[in-house]
């Protein structure tokens, strides 16, 4: 028998390596979403500051507060009219300034997948590459539901964090391509937040408490 030259055996052994290659890949993946989805489950209650920035470049600074499952709050630095609240069920905006108020279920919000525990991230979520190794990235969007939006959220790697993995920040893309970026800093877990800071006032005539 003719005796295989060394670039024919390379040259036969390539598709194994790629197929390899892509097992291993696909392994990762699956691991690190896993890790996004340990660390959803594993955060009861987060407060952090946060940086927004908008389409436009405009920069608003805040308070968040996170209370699992479904409730957040973005309270926006003084002067700013503006308040998000999601009480469980709704993610509410509310703007002082013109007395209105928008609502719709938080399901149909790109937030739904950092608060809401109970979805499932290995069925809408991918892993984006990055050049750092300490950050892993995934971008969620419902592909049967693309109206509600694309939100892509950033990590951290830290072993001291929960599940390994600290909340850096997220970019969200609506369906009209209104892209919103938010960064987060002095994160603290596990922190007591009563159920009231998720009430906010109705501005519109006759308004009350609501939450």
């Amino acid at each position: 028998m003719k005796r295989m030259t060394a670039p024919l055996l390379l040259a036969l052994g390539a598709p194994a390596l790629t197929l390899a290659g892509a097992a291993i890949a696909q392994q990762q993946t699956q691991s690190d979403l896993a890790k996004v989805q340990s660390y959803i489950r594993a955060v009861t209650t987060m407060t952090a500051d946060f940086s927004q920035t908008d389409r436009n470049g405009q920069t608003l600074t805040g308070q968040l507060t996170l209370k699992q499952p479904g409730k957040i709050r973005f309270q926006y630095q003084k002067g700013v009219p503006l308040l998000i609240v999601g009480d469980g069920k709704a993610l509410t905006v509310i703007d002082y300034e013109v007395r209105q108020v928008q609502r719709w279920p938080i399901g149909n919000s790109p937030l739904a997948a950092l608060i809401d525990p109970s979805k499932d991230l290995s069925k809408f979520g991918k892993v984006v590459p990055t050049d750092d190794p300490a950050i892993l990235s995934v971008q969620a969007r419902d592909p049967r539901r693309p109206e509600f939006g694309t939100i892509t959220m950033i990590f951290r790697r830290d072993a001291a964090s929960p599940a390994g993995l600290q909340l850096y920040g997220w970019v969200a893309l609506d369906s009209q391509n209104n892209r919103t970026a938010v960064r987060l800093t002095g994160q603290r877990y596990g922190v007591p937040v009563a159920d009231s800071a998720f009430r906010w006032t109705d501005p519109r005539p006759r308004g009350r408490s609501a939450g």
